[in-house]
């Protein structure tokens, strides 16, 4: 027995969207194309799909799922550090809500929080990592980006980094409107609303052509950038990633 492409999605709740990108990316092929290019799904592949949708609500990224499921890795193995990891980051933020309650507390009249109190759970290695892989991946040069960034964002009050965090949302919240409409890429509308996220990007520091396609290759590699993006749909990051590398083209 086969189902199509559209009864998969309806008894797994998983889109056709999502299913035509694990497609693409040899994650799970159908059993077979019919000649009008519809899918066809057999129960290997089902099963194949279930064990997809457990290891991806374990937290796992899609690399690290079609390894598991291709016998590259253990599936013990994987699972034992993800959850040293999910242990780490519980950890970390629940002294993050411990925070963010200190500081609460302080804005409806309470006691002010300590100085040293202000940043606890806020991950410093982690932002330190992330300024390594750009050093590692574009060069010595972009150090100077990121000094010129840190330079920038140190004078902001409460109300510019605001701004600055509401103006990213709203962006985010447009690129996946877009992504959800299937606009191309290169599209008008994508170019400028990409334009708008380059000037955004400029509020802190500013990138040239390569520096600015590298911004967006990152948001696929560095798994945090990836899963806030595939949070709102698969293929969501690389669908960013191609817009800022179609701008760059045209624009810069």
């Amino acid at each position: 027995m086969a189902w199509s492409t559209a009864e998969v999605a309806r008894m797994s709740g998983v889109t056709s969207r999502t299913l035509r990108h694990y497609d693409a990316i040899g994650l799970l092929v159908p059993a077979r194309v019919g000649t009008n290019g519809y899918r066809f799904y057999e129960r290997e592949q089902v099963l194949r799909l279930q064990q997809i949708l457990l290891l991806r609500e374990l937290g796992l990224g899609l690399d690290t799922v079609g390894e598991v499921l291709d016998g590259r890795h253990r599936a013990v193995d994987v699972l034992r550090n993800h959850e040293r990891w999910l242990r780490a980051e519980q950890e970390r933020l629940g002294l993050l809500a411990s925070t963010v309650a200190k500081t609460i507390e302080e804005m409806e009249g309470g006691e002010n929080v300590k100085m040293e109190e202000l940043f606890e759970g806020f991950d410093a290695d982690k932002q330190a990592r992330y300024e390594e892989e750009l050093v590692e991946r574009y060069g010595e040069g972009a150090k100077e980006h990121i000094a010129e960034s840190k330079a920038k964002m140190r004078s902001w009050d409460k109300a510019e980094v605001d701004r600055f965090t509401a103006e990213w949302k709203d962006v985010a919240e447009r690129y996946a409107a877009l992504f959800d409409a299937g606009v191309a890429v290169d599209a008008p509308e994508a170019l400028e609303l990409t334009d708008r996220h380059y000037r955004w990007i400029c509020l802190s520091w500013t990138p040239n052509r390569e520096s600015y396609t590298g911004l967006g290759r990152l948001y696929v590699d560095a798994p945090d950038f990836k899963s806030q993006f595939d949070a709102h749909a698969e293929g969501f990051a690389e669908y960013v990633r191609d817009a800022i590398a179609a701008y760059a083209r045209a624009r810069l």
